[in-house]
C-alpha cells in the first residue's frame, strides 16, 4: 500500500510513523514517501500543482513497479489519492481516504463561504497567508492553539510530536512548497479541484475515516463522499479532528486493518 501525507509541515514520518508500522506489523507492505518538496524530500522541477502530484504518485509507483496497490491519503493525500485512482483504475485495488481534500466546492461551509472563500483568496495572494502560517508556527503557544483544532486529544499532543511539529515548521520546508499548490487550487469563488462528480467513477473498494470534530472538510462532506464511491464504507471516529489518526490512532488502525483483510 501506498501512504500520502497531507500539506503544509506534514511528512510522512508526521502522519504516518504511528500507522504504517502496524500496518506492515500485521503483514502489509507499506510504502509512505515525502512528496517533493516535503520533509526530506527535494522541491521538484516542476510546479507544485493539484494535476502535477497526481502525475506524480503515478510514476511514483511505476518506478518502484508495485504494480497493484491499496493507495491511501490524509487531507491533500487523499485528494491525491483520489486523483491517482481515477487515472489508475486499473492498478488501484483499495483506496482510503482520510480527511480528504477534493469533496468540497469552497474551503469552507455554510452563508459565510464566499466572504471566507474572498479572504483567505486576497490573503494568499497578497503572500500575508503564507506570512502568517509561518509565524504561527514559529511561535510555540500558537502553534499549540493550532494542534488543538488538527488533535483533539491534549494527551495525543504529546512533547514528542509538539517539537517533530515545530521542527518541521522551524525548517520551513514544505511551506513554499504547499502555498504554491494553494495559490493553484484557491480561487477567489472557489477551489479548482472538486472531485464530486467523479467520485461514482471509483471502482475499487474505500474506506472513508473520518473525525466527527474535523473542523478542515466537515463530517458531512465524507458521508456525501461515502455515498457516491459505489463501494465504499465510512468510519466517522467520535471526537477526533483533521489530523484524525494521530488523534485516535488504535481507531483508525483498526477501521484499517480490517477494510484490508476483507
Amino acid at each position: 500500500m501506498v501512504l500520502l501525507h497531507g500539506g503544509g509541515v506534514d511528512s510522512a514520518e508526521l502522519s504516518w510513523s504511528g500507522v504504517g508500522p502496524r500496518l506492515a506489523g500485521a503483514g502489509h507492505r507499506v510504502v509512505a514517501p515525502d512528496h517533493p518538496g516535503y520533509g526530506h524530500s527535494p522541491t521538484a522541477p516542476w510546479p507544485a500543482t493539484q494535476e502535477g502530484l497526481v502525475g506524480y504518485v503515478g510514476d511514483f509507483v511505476d518506478r518502484l513497479e508495485i504494480g497493484a496497490h491499496v493507495v491511501g491519503g490524509l487531507s491533500l493525500g487523499g485528494g491525491m489519492a483520489i486523483g491517482h485512482t481515477l487515472a489508475r483504475p486499473d492498478a488501484v485495488h483499495g483506496v482510503m481516504l482520510l480527511g480528504s481534500y477534493g469533496l468540497m466546492p469552497r474551503l469552507s461551509d455554510g452563508p459565510l463561504s464566499l466572504p471566507r472563500q474572498v479572504l483567505t483568496w486576497v490573503l494568499l495572494r497578497s503572500g500575508l497567508l503564507t506570512v502568517t502560517t509561518r509565524a504561527v508556527a514559529g511561535h510555540r503557544s500558537a502553534l499549540a492553539w493550532s494542534m488543538s483544532s488538527l488533535v483533539r486529544d491534549p494527551a495525543r499532543r504529546t512533547p514528542e510530536l509538539m517539537a517533530k511539529v515545530q521542527a518541521a515548521a522551524s525548517s520551513g520546508h514544505g511551506f513554499e512548497t504547499f502555498a504554491q499548490w494553494q495559490r493553484e487550487q484557491i480561487r477567489w469563488n472557489g477551489l479548482r479541484t472538486d472531485y464530486r462528480a467523479r467520485l461514482p467513477e471509483i471502482v475499487a473498494p474505500t474506506l472513508v475515516v473520518h473525525g466527527d470534530r474535523d473542523s478542515g472538510v466537515p463530517v458531512a462532506r465524507a458521508r456525501q463522499a461515502a455515498a457516491l464511491i459505489p463501494m465504499a464504507e465510512l468510519v466517522v471516529v467520535d471526537d477526533a479532528g483533521h489530523w484524525v489518526q494521530r488523534d485516535r490512532p488504535d481507531r483508525v488502525v483498526a477501521a484499517m486493518l480490517d477494510f484490508l483483510g476483507r
